[in-house]
Protein backbone atom coordinates (compact mmCIF):
# COMPACT_ATOMS: atom_id res chain seq x y z
CA UNK A 1 0.00 0.00 0.00
CA UNK A 2 2.42 2.37 1.11
CA UNK A 3 4.35 1.53 -2.08
CA UNK A 4 1.26 3.05 -3.99
CA UNK A 5 1.13 6.38 -1.95
CA UNK A 6 4.72 6.65 -3.17
CA UNK A 7 4.18 6.09 -6.55
CA UNK A 8 4.15 8.96 -9.14
CA UNK A 9 3.40 10.11 -12.97
CA UNK A 10 6.95 11.05 -14.41
CA UNK A 11 5.51 14.55 -14.70
CA UNK A 12 7.65 17.81 -14.61
CA UNK A 13 4.25 19.44 -14.57
CA UNK A 14 3.55 17.75 -11.02
CA UNK A 15 6.89 18.41 -9.80
CA UNK A 16 5.90 22.53 -10.95
CA UNK A 17 2.90 22.57 -9.13
CA UNK A 18 3.77 20.62 -5.93
CA UNK A 19 7.40 22.73 -5.20
CA UNK A 20 5.33 26.29 -5.51
CA UNK A 21 2.33 25.36 -3.66
CA UNK A 22 4.71 23.66 -0.72
CA UNK A 23 6.98 27.18 -1.02
CA UNK A 24 3.79 29.21 -0.47
CA UNK A 25 2.64 27.30 2.46
CA UNK A 26 6.00 27.16 3.94
CA UNK A 27 5.64 30.63 5.77
CA UNK A 28 2.29 29.87 6.76
CA UNK A 29 2.87 26.50 8.53
CA UNK A 30 5.96 28.14 10.33
CA UNK A 31 4.29 31.05 11.25
CA UNK A 32 1.98 28.61 12.87
CA UNK A 33 4.35 26.27 14.56
CA UNK A 34 7.35 27.91 15.03
CA UNK A 35 6.54 31.61 15.10
CA UNK A 36 8.67 33.37 11.89
CA UNK A 37 7.19 35.53 9.88
CA UNK A 38 5.41 37.37 12.77
CA UNK A 39 3.17 34.72 13.88
CA UNK A 40 2.21 33.65 16.33
CA UNK A 41 3.87 30.05 16.87
CA UNK A 42 2.65 27.07 18.06
CA UNK A 43 1.10 28.11 21.46
CA UNK A 44 -0.41 31.06 19.85
CA UNK A 45 -1.90 29.31 17.38
CA UNK A 46 -3.72 26.79 19.60
CA UNK A 47 -4.73 29.09 21.91
CA UNK A 48 -6.42 30.82 18.82
CA UNK A 49 -8.00 27.75 17.49
CA UNK A 50 -9.60 26.60 20.52
CA UNK A 51 -10.44 29.11 22.72
CA UNK A 52 -11.23 31.81 19.78
CA UNK A 53 -12.50 29.51 16.88
CA UNK A 54 -13.47 26.82 19.16
CA UNK A 55 -12.02 23.74 17.43
CA UNK A 56 -10.58 20.48 19.13
CA UNK A 57 -7.55 20.81 20.14
CA UNK A 58 -6.66 17.59 18.22
CA UNK A 59 -8.20 19.33 15.17
CA UNK A 60 -5.93 22.17 15.77
CA UNK A 61 -2.76 20.50 16.13
CA UNK A 62 -3.73 18.81 12.69
CA UNK A 63 -4.14 21.78 11.31
CA UNK A 64 -0.60 23.23 12.26
CA UNK A 65 1.00 20.24 11.08
CA UNK A 66 -1.05 19.93 7.86
CA UNK A 67 0.84 23.21 6.89
CA UNK A 68 3.68 23.03 8.52
CA UNK A 69 5.06 19.72 8.03
CA UNK A 70 2.61 19.29 4.16
CA UNK A 71 4.30 22.26 2.97
CA UNK A 72 7.81 20.56 3.47
CA UNK A 73 6.47 16.91 2.62
CA UNK A 74 5.36 19.02 -0.80
CA UNK A 75 8.93 21.34 -1.16
CA UNK A 76 10.52 17.94 -1.19
CA UNK A 77 8.29 15.76 -2.82
CA UNK A 78 8.04 13.23 0.26
CA UNK A 79 4.49 11.70 1.43
CA UNK A 80 3.46 14.20 -1.63
CA UNK A 81 -0.11 12.98 -1.37
CA UNK A 82 -0.54 12.71 2.49
CA UNK A 83 0.63 15.91 2.08
CA UNK A 84 -1.29 17.53 -0.08
CA UNK A 85 -4.35 15.73 1.71
CA UNK A 86 -3.77 17.63 4.64
CA UNK A 87 -3.67 20.92 2.51
CA UNK A 88 -6.53 19.94 0.69
CA UNK A 89 -8.06 19.53 4.34
CA UNK A 90 -7.22 22.93 5.60
CA UNK A 91 -8.69 24.96 2.97
CA UNK A 92 -11.67 23.09 3.02
CA UNK A 93 -12.67 23.56 6.48
CA UNK A 94 -10.75 27.48 6.05
CA UNK A 95 -13.69 27.77 3.60
CA UNK A 96 -16.44 26.58 5.85
CA UNK A 97 -15.33 28.17 8.73
CA UNK A 98 -13.89 31.67 8.03
CA UNK A 99 -13.75 32.74 3.68
CA UNK A 100 -17.13 31.71 2.70
CA UNK A 101 -18.93 34.54 3.91
CA UNK A 102 -16.84 36.86 3.12
CA UNK A 103 -17.79 35.88 -0.99
CA UNK A 104 -15.19 34.75 -3.92
CA UNK A 105 -13.10 37.62 -4.15
CA UNK A 106 -9.84 38.25 -2.18
CA UNK A 107 -10.42 41.55 -0.64
CA UNK A 108 -8.11 43.69 -2.94
CA UNK A 109 -9.26 46.94 -2.24
CA UNK A 110 -9.91 46.29 1.68
CA UNK A 111 -13.73 47.36 0.83
CA UNK A 112 -14.49 42.88 2.53
CA UNK A 113 -15.24 42.39 5.81
CA UNK A 114 -12.39 40.09 5.21
CA UNK A 115 -11.23 37.75 2.52
CA UNK A 116 -13.11 35.70 -0.11
CA UNK A 117 -12.33 32.43 -0.71
CA UNK A 118 -10.76 31.84 -4.27
CA UNK A 119 -6.96 31.21 -2.91
CA UNK A 120 -8.46 28.54 -1.21
CA UNK A 121 -10.33 27.43 -4.22
CA UNK A 122 -7.03 27.60 -6.32
CA UNK A 123 -4.72 25.77 -3.27
CA UNK A 124 -7.38 23.21 -3.40
CA UNK A 125 -7.28 22.05 -7.11
CA UNK A 126 -3.16 22.37 -6.91
CA UNK A 127 -3.79 19.62 -3.93
CA UNK A 128 -6.00 17.94 -5.70
CA UNK A 129 -3.79 17.31 -9.12
CA UNK A 130 -0.98 15.95 -6.55
CA UNK A 131 -3.46 13.62 -4.77
CA UNK A 132 -4.58 12.25 -8.41
CA UNK A 133 -0.69 12.08 -9.46
CA UNK A 134 1.69 11.88 -7.14
CA UNK A 135 4.54 14.18 -6.53
CA UNK A 136 6.30 14.40 -10.14
CA UNK A 137 9.51 13.98 -11.88
CA UNK A 138 11.95 15.37 -9.31
CA UNK A 139 10.18 14.46 -5.80
CA UNK A 140 11.79 12.06 -3.80
CA UNK A 141 8.55 9.67 -3.69
CA UNK A 142 9.65 8.51 -7.12
CA UNK A 143 12.87 8.15 -5.87
CA UNK A 144 12.28 5.74 -2.96
CA UNK A 145 9.32 4.18 -5.50
CA UNK A 146 12.21 3.02 -7.75
CA UNK A 147 13.33 -0.45 -8.27
CA UNK A 148 16.97 -1.09 -8.26
CA UNK A 149 17.01 -0.74 -12.60
CA UNK A 150 15.60 3.02 -12.12
CA UNK A 151 12.30 2.02 -13.40
CA UNK A 152 8.54 3.14 -11.30
CA UNK A 153 5.96 1.11 -10.54
CA UNK A 154 3.38 3.92 -11.91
Amino acid sequence: MFERILATRDDINLTIIRVFLGLVFFPHGAQKMLGWFGGPGFSGTMQMFTQNMKVPAVFAFLAICAEFLGSLGLVTGLCTRIAAFGILANMIVAIFMVHLPNGFFMNWTGKQAGEGFEYHLLVLGMALALIVGGGGKASLDRKIAMDPTGRTPH
